[in-house]
């Protein structure tokens, strides 16, 4: 049985009680978007997680492509320190058209408790910690979606309300209904789409922040390499970022990086994550990783810091982000 050896600072997401290590871990990755899954690698990572100190696992019933698979792996990995950890699970997809992946919506409230129900027999548990609205549903109204979590809260089966790639209208309006615990958005050295509307909001609510993808889907690492040479199940082989032009000058970019974390003797990846934490007590990144190795490197982040003078720096490498879209239009997201 993995046992914690380490313990990560704990941060507060929200004002109702949350509470995590200053790390987690995003699981989409062990199934979906990144290449070929290794279950055997992903449980021994998840498992090594703990062992750190990380205590919020994030995972979706979208990452298992509408099966369970993703929640499934997550909850075989846990299940002899479950009770130690936070499992945060989304819903919000519809998937009985496949020509509609990952764009077909559905938060109708009967839904929501299907899609409940199901994750809470993949991950192996009586309750989900988190619970969010994956992405915002323009034909049910918030106020039901939020109505139909705080019933489930209610009923015990959840501890806290999320909501995903939710604008400041929207999240001002199902907080009206139930206090919203967090926001899971993408956000990074690369993406600051949240900086100018969305943080303010939250941090005026009292709601914790979660960021995704705060690697640049692993654009802020030392093993990127240009679109054409990921396989075609690999999804940053059609990122915008990777694409010509846009590739190069974010490059330059993460070299400019990569040289000012190796004078404070830690790596790029180390110094994106530690960037994303000085940004606020209230946040908690959750880079995702099938390696062990990696794993620790990112966890290592917390224990960095970062000068005045070396977030001005970084502000001056990259002052609005990277070249290119996070997203096609077809599934960027809308915030309202």
């Amino acid at each position: 049985m993995a046992q914690q050896t380490t313990n990560l600072p704990l941060r507060t997401l929200g004002s109702q009680g949350l509470r995590a290590g200053a790390i987690g871990l995003g699981i989409m990755g062990m199934t979906i978007a990144y290449g070929t899954p290794d279950d055997q690698s992903s449980i021994a990572t998840i498992r090594r997680a703990y062992e750190l100190g990380v205590t919020l696992f994030d995972t979706a019933e979208l990452y298992g492509l509408g099966t369970g698979s993703n929640e499934q792996l997550l909850g075989r990995a846990v299940k002899d320190f479950r009770d130690d950890i936070l499992l945060a699970t989304k819903f919000g997809y519809d998937f009985t058209d496949p020509a509609k992946f990952g764009i077909a919506l559905d938060s109708r409230p009967k839904h929501i408790r299907e899609v409940t129900e199901n994750s809470l027999r993949h991950l192996g548990t009586d309750h989900i910690d988190v619970l969010y609205q994956h992405r915002v549903d323009p034909n049910v109204p918030i106020e039901d979606v939020a109505g139909t979590v705080a019933e489930l809260i209610a009923e015990g089966k959840v501890r806290y309300f999320g909501l995903s790639e939710a604008g400041p209208g929207t999240i001002r309006r199902a907080h009206a209904v139930h206090p919203v615990s967090v926001l899971q958005t993408e956000y990074s050295v690369f993406e600051r789409g949240v900086e100018a509307d969305v943080l303010p909001v939250v941090r005026e609510l009292g709601i914790g922040f979660v960021p995704y993808s705060p690697l640049g889907r692993g654009f802020l690492t030392d093993t990127v390499k240009p679109a054409a040479e990921y396989p075609a199940d690999d999804m940053r082989s059609t990122d915008d970022r990777w694409q010509p032009r846009n590739y190069e000058k974010n490059l330059a970019a993460v070299r400019e990086l990569t040289a000012l974390a190796a004078g404070k003797d830690i790596t790029v990846t180390q110094l994106a994550l530690a960037w994303l934490l000085a940004q606020g007590d209230d946040i908690v990144p959750i880079p995702g990783t099938r390696s062990p190795q990696r794993l620790q490197e990112n966890v290592a982040a917390a224990q960095a810091t970062l000068t005045p003078q070396d977030l001005a720096r970084i502000g001056k490498i990259l002052p609005h982000g990277a070249a290119g879209s996070r997203y096609n239009e077809a599934i960027l997201p809308n915030w309202q």
